[in-house]
């Protein structure tokens, strides 16, 4: 399989334009149960592990599209991943385990996130206009993120990070 077949589901994202996907999913409103934020751990404690961010994070230490309404500037030092999930999503539970494993394979080289579409509404739906889960969002250190939408195969996944993340 050659990088423009595999990048079929991967999309451009703009941190002001919402991305149309094929998959007719919406996101429904439900009461999510509360889990402990990761806001204020330090990223060494967290690297290799998913870590569950929240808006404030996200500005803070990912992108501040209030700064920046039209110009995507990426803060990290890494290349990183960020899964929009919701906890009664079935394709993102089932996704959950591959992030959790691809942090630690790729442990030290990309940063992996995850947040809460139900709980994080401005960031999901007017930031990234997300309305299909899983979606998640591949942030190279240089250039525009891309987003894909749906349950994928691990493989994909690598892939994505080698061909677009660490430029394999």
């Amino acid at each position: 399989m050659n990088s423009s077949e595999s990048n079929e589901n991967v999309k451009e994202a703009s941190s002001i334009e919402a991305i149309e996907d094929e998959d007719p999913t919406v996101l429904e409103s439900s009461t999510s149960e509360t889990e402990v934020d990761a806001a204020n751990t330090s990223s060494s404690a967290t690297e290799g592990k998913v870590r569950k961010i929240n808006t404030e994070t996200f500005i803070a230490e990912i992108f501040d599209y209030k700064a920046n309404p039209t110009k995507w500037v990426y803060k990290g030092s890494k290349p990183a991943i960020i899964d929009f999930y919701a906890t009664w999503c079935g394709p993102c539970k089932r996704v959950a385990p591959i992030m959790d494993e691809l942090a630690e394979k790729y442990k030290g080289q990309v940063n992996f996130y995850k947040i809460d579409t139900d709980q994080e509404k401005e960031l999901s739906g007017s930031v990234f206009g997300i309305r299909s889960i899983p979606s998640i969002l591949y942030i190279p250190l240089d250039g525009q993120p891309m987003m894909s939408t749906g349950l994928s195969a691990k493989d994909e996944y690598i892939n994505q990070i080698e061909v677009n993340l660490l430029k394999k």
